[in-house]
């Protein structure tokens, strides 16, 4: 019984420290403008997490700048390899389509909303992307593409 009660709060205990699920789909919000800029679903593949455009609110055509292939965002993984660290998702990588720079990044749960950051060493930038509910932009189990730089 000792045995079972320990077993229970050491799984309780290994719960508080995992980090909020971030999968699903999520609004990007144009840092100048405060507009909707894309949709990203966040995903797991192989126990990290993944970030990959799913739709952009416009210029539908637009390529990702200096990367290998010269991709269309809409469809290419932005955001690569975070590891849940507890409290947040660490450790990964994340692109800027639009200048062909890959930054380190982390991301969080705060509010309900998702903070994603960028940084180089100790400096980076916070985006907050809001939660979408339009399940028909999913796709189903995504294989992480990671982008190459020229």
């Amino acid at each position: 019984m000792k045995y079972i009660l320990s077993l229970a709060i050491l799984m309780y205990a290994s719960l508080a420290f995992a980090a909020e699920d971030i999968t699903g789909l999520w609004t990007t919000i144009d840092d100048e403008t405060n507009e909707p800029k894309s949709v990203v679903q966040i995903y797991k593949y192989q126990g990290k997490v993944y970030g990959r455009v799913v739709k952009l609110f416009k210029n539908q055509d637009k390529t990702a700048v200096g990367i290998k292939g010269n991709p269309k965002i809409a469809g290419l993984d932005i955001l690569w390899n975070l590891q849940d660290e507890g409290e947040r998702f660490e450790d990964g990588k994340i692109l800027d389509p639009a200048k062909g720079k890959i930054y380190s990044s982390e991301a969080w749960i705060e509010d309900g909303k998702l903070i994603v950051r960028g940084k180089i060493g100790p400096f980076g930038r916070n985006q907050t992307w809001i939660k979408n509910e339009d399940e028909g932009l999913k796709t189903e189990n995504p294989v992480p593409q990671i982008p190459e730089k020229e």
